[in-house]
């Protein structure tokens, strides 16, 4: 059995990258943190740093969502982590429940969602996907592999996860909010 720990992005970062490396040291193999831009730091950046500090962690967003980053953004910052730090992350992902409320806009439908995920896994892969209405290749991605693990709750977004996600994440909220 794998185990891995969530961290909130609060200031200051160094303390996470050092938190992220004892729970490396102390058998973990996921390192999460929350990707709310507004409610925590930034953390595809903090993640580099992980990354450089640890020699096994896998990391990743406990979820990053399909409307606060272009999907092409999103799979070139899992492309070029796993490009410099060797396949070491995965991409945990959902509606957007609080980085898009706190930001007074609604979470992502559950086909926008579906789309993002094909689209961000064929990008970080090297796979030619559809954007916008183009075909986009990031040209540069070699041996890229992304796992996509899907948060959500209720009985559409469960079928999601089963058909389309490498793995899940349980996501308790109040649906009224």
């Amino acid at each position: 059995m794998e185990f891995g720990v969530v961290l909130q992005t609060d200031p200051p970062s160094r303390a996470v990258v050092s938190r992220m490396r004892e729970a490396e040291d102390l058998g973990f193999r996921y390192g999460w943190t929350f990707d709310s831009h507004v409610l925590w730091q930034e953390p595809f950046v903090i993640y580099s740093q992980i990354l450089a500090a640890t020699s096994g962690l896998t990391v990743g967003p406990m979820v990053t969502n399909p409307l606060t980053r272009d999907w092409s953004v999103t799979a070139s910052l899992f492309a070029t982590l796993n490009e410099m730090f060797g396949n070491r992350t995965v991409c945990g992902i959902g509606r957007g429940d609080s980085a898009r409320r706190v930001i007074g806009q609604p979470p992502a439908s559950l086909a926008t969602l579906a789309e993002a995920m094909h689209v961000i896994r064929d990008l970080a892969e090297g796979r030619t996907a559809e954007l916008h209405g183009a075909p986009v290749r990031i040209p540069w991605v070699r041996d890229g592999r992304l796992e996509i693990w899907m948060a959500g709750y209720g009985p559409r977004a469960l079928q999601l996860v089963g058909e389309q996600a490498d793995g899940f994440i349980l996501q308790t909220a109040d649906p009224d909010i």
